[in-house]
This record gives C-alpha cells, structure tokens and sequence, in this order.
C-alpha cells in the first residue's frame, strides 16, 4: 500500500462513519423532531455505540448543524439550463418530491425552530431571508423583462412564492397522493407571469 493510500484510509473511514450518521439522523429527526430526537437513538439507529457518535460529534447541536448543512449541499437548485425562472422553479419542485426524508426534515425543523432556544433558529431565519432576496431579485428580472403582469410586485411575490411552496410541500408529506406540488406552484406562477411570448412592456409615456 502506497503511503498516500495509507493516509486516505482514515479519512475515508471517518467520511463513511459521518455519512452513516447523518442519515441517521435525518431519519430520527424527521420521524421525532429535534427536541424528541435524542442522540442515544441516532446512535441505535446507526448501529454504532453512543460512545462512537460522540467521537464524531460532541453534541446533538453540532449534529443539527451538520445535517442542516448536508441538507443544503444535498439539494442543490435543479437548473434547467433555459435561464427561465418558472422552468427552474418546477424543476426544483419535481426533484423535491424525490426527496421525502429530506423534505419532511426540512417541515419538521423549521416549524420547530420557532421555538426559545432552538439550534436551528438562526439557519432558518438566514435560509428565509436569503430565498426571498433571491426570489425578488429573479421576479425583478422577469418584471423589466416584461414578463411578470401588471401591478405584480417582485418584493411581494418573492414572499408569496416562499410561503406557498413550504405549505403545499407540508400538505404533500401529509397526503402524497391528493397534493400535486408542481401543479399548485404552476398554478400561481401563471397568475403572477406571462409567457415569453405575450411579454407585457410598459409605455414609457404612462
């Protein structure tokens, strides 16, 4: 064994171990929470002594923190490559809904995250803040494109918009066979958009 595979032995190990957590977690935290979820059981469900978990993470803060991060890394916004806005947005929803483990954590937590003292609070709150800055930059775009309708707000649909996909998403994981995610986000994406083709450019002279 050369020495540079030597030394990506333990890494590799380490990196597996973690991996292993942190689906654990995402399983326990889903299913209970992160307040109910304990670390004992993340690490029954890991296979792995308790003694063993904590070796990889100290506390269930530090635990949270890394899954919220994986979170973000293992959901990447689903591009199109069309550069429209509508089309990513629906794309990202059809990807979500292969995602249930990952949605539902992300429901549980961040409604658990209102609460005194939560881990997850400051995540959250930047998550929230960052995809309404996002969103209103893209309906601005749209808006001097034409491509919004009339009397639509970038500032207030980026809000809208927010709001509408992390409820209908909540109601999916409730009843996946009556919610059809990307058809609700349609929906309301037809109400608030023009297609490229009827773009709405206003006189100047108004």
């Amino acid at each position: 064994m050369t020495t540079d595979a030597r030394r990506r032995g333990p890494y590799a190990k380490t990196a597996e171990r973690r991996h292993q957590i942190l689906d654990a977690a995402l399983q326990v935290f889903a299913a209970h929470g992160y307040r109910a979820g304990s670390m004992r059981e993340v690490a029954r469900t890991a296979d792995m002594s308790l003694s063993n978990l904590m070796h990889h993470f100290r506390t269930k803060e530090d635990l949270l923190l890394a899954l919220l991060r994986r979170r973000d890394d293992d959901s990447p916004g689903q591009r199109t490559g069309t550069h429209d806005l509508v089309a990513d947005i629906l794309s990202q929803a059809r990807w979500n809904q292969t995602k249930p483990d990952l949605i539902a954590l992300y429901a549980v937590l961040s409604a658990e995250s209102v609460t005194d003292g939560h881990p997850g609070r400051d995540y959250f709150i930047e998550r929230f803040v960052t995809v309404r800055r996002g969103f209103e930059e893209e309906f601005g775009k749209l808006r001097d494109a034409g491509r919004l309708r009339p009397g639509v707000d970038p500032h207030m649909v980026a809000g809208c918009i927010t709001a509408l996909w992390d409820g209908i998403q909540l109601q999916w994981l409730l009843q996946p066979d009556q919610i059809n995610v990307v058809a609700y986000l349609e929906a309301f994406l037809d109400l608030v958009t023009l297609p490229p083709d009827t773009a709405f450019i206003a006189d100047p002279g108004c």
